[in-house]
């Protein structure tokens, strides 16, 4: 016999498969939905090379824009497994300070890129606010909290 939460659950998870199949959509689309020269820079043998021509008011635009769609899927994510407000507001509050951080710093990075200046910086920060990431040490952070005020 099912408890009476079980189909409860079922539509959780189907929430949270849904979510995830977002962020990877996003993912195999991302040449065509956002402008970001970079990303075939990137996938070459780049430390040797000089970025790319870059339009950085619309590179940081799209970034900008793409980290507020991973930020918005991740924080439906967030609500759909803890169904917390607090857990919300906390992890909106971190994901703006993040942007607030990382924003400047990788348009100082974009703008002072040089073969010399090593890449690896600016290819993590860029990383970090293209990619949801801040979603996979949020989760088990929150879970853990949930665990250790029971």
């Amino acid at each position: 016999m099912h408890k009476p939460n079980s189909k409860y659950k079922v539509i959780r998870i189907i929430c949270v498969l849904f979510l995830i199949m977002l962020l990877v959509l996003e993912r195999l689309f991302e040449t065509e939905l956002f402008y970001d020269p970079l990303i075939p820079f990137f996938k070459q043998d780049y430390l040797l090379k000089k970025v790319p021509q870059v339009n950085v008011t619309l590179l940081l635009l799209n970034t900008v824009f793409r980290y507020a769609l991973n930020m918005l899927i991740s924080l439906a994510i967030l609500y759909v497994i803890f169904k917390d407000k607090d857990v919300i507001k906390f992890s909106f509050f971190l994901f703006v300070l993040a942007l607030v951080i990382l924003l400047p710093w990788m348009a100082y990075l974009v703008l002072n890129a040089s073969p010399e200046s090593n890449y690896n910086l600016l290819f993590y920060v860029r990383r970090f606010l293209i990619q949801p990431i801040f979603i996979l040490f949020l989760i088990p952070a929150f879970y853990y909290h949930k665990l250790t005020i029971k």
